[in-house]
């Protein structure tokens, strides 16, 4: 019975379930893996709809660039 959920109800062998459960180690479910640090929404549309940047460019900045880029928005208004 055990075999049989966890080959088909949870979809993992026996050593990735127990690996999951003492390490930590997820399974593998081919899932893209989250971005290192991704921006604020808040901050995202304050950059597109306020500074004027595009989609693209706001997505290459780093977090720090993106926050120094809003700073010389409401301090110089460029």
């Amino acid at each position: 019975m055990w075999s049989h959920i966890l080959r088909d109800q949870l979809d993992v062998a026996e050593n990735e379930f127990w690996g999951c459960v003492i390490d930590g180690r997820l399974p593998d479910r081919g899932a893209l893996p989250a971005p290192k640090e991704s921006l604020p929404a808040d901050l995202v549309y304050l950059l597109i709809h306020r500074v004027g940047l595009s989609e693209a460019a706001v997505s290459e900045l780093t977090k720090e660039d993106a926050v120094a880029r809003l700073q010389r928005y409401w301090t110089d208004g460029t």
